[in-house]
């Protein structure tokens, strides 16, 4: 059972990061694992700033994009809303079956808070998930890629990032 929820981990690992897949027209891409890590990192270090359930927060970010393991990496204009959701809620619980019960029913419920935004540190998590994807835009500007074909990845980012200090971060990247 175990090595069912291992082997679902390890695959976001070459599961690409569609978006820029799609947008940027290139093959070398980050994979869901890669952006994964990053986020859980930047929600480490931005939660214990803001005085949050820090471990609340990292538990949630790494199993944020988990479901993309057996639904692949879904981008809105691909599937929206309440279809996308259905979706990777059975994957979610698929994956999650797999484990104990009194731990998958933790992680369930740190999932749902994450899907409905319904706590402090589940809003944070998506700002970061936003400020994960604009670094990661900046790292494709500085490789060569046009500023035009990753406006709209900053754009999202700045459109949606509430919090003031990451806004502050986000607004260093845009400079």
């Amino acid at each position: 059972m175990l090595e069912s929820f291992f082997q679902k981990v390890l695959q976001l690992k070459n599961i690409p990061r569609q978006g820029w897949k799609n947008k940027l027209d290139i093959d070398d891409v980050e994979s869901v694992a890669d952006h994964s890590y990053s986020t859980a990192m930047m929600s480490m270090v931005l939660s214990d700033l803001e005085g949050l359930d820090t471990e609340k927060i990292i538990k949630m970010a790494l199993l944020h994009d988990l479901a993309e393991s057996v639904v692949g990496d879904i981008t809105p204009d691909k599937i929206k809303g309440e279809r996308k959701i259905n979706i990777e809620n059975k994957a979610m619980i698929q994956i999650l079956e797999n484990l104990p019960s009194n731990v998958s029913q933790q992680y369930i419920v740190l999932w749902n808070d994450f899907q409905k935004n319904s706590s402090k540190e589940a809003n944070l998590l998506h700002e970061i998930d936003k400020l994960e994807m604009a670094f990661q835009a900046k790292f494709y500007l500085d490789e060569g890629i046009s500023k035009e074909k990753l406006r709209s990845f900053f754009k999202t980012a700045n459109n949606e990032i509430r919090n003031k200090q990451l806004r502050d971060i986000l607004s260093s990247i845009l400079e």
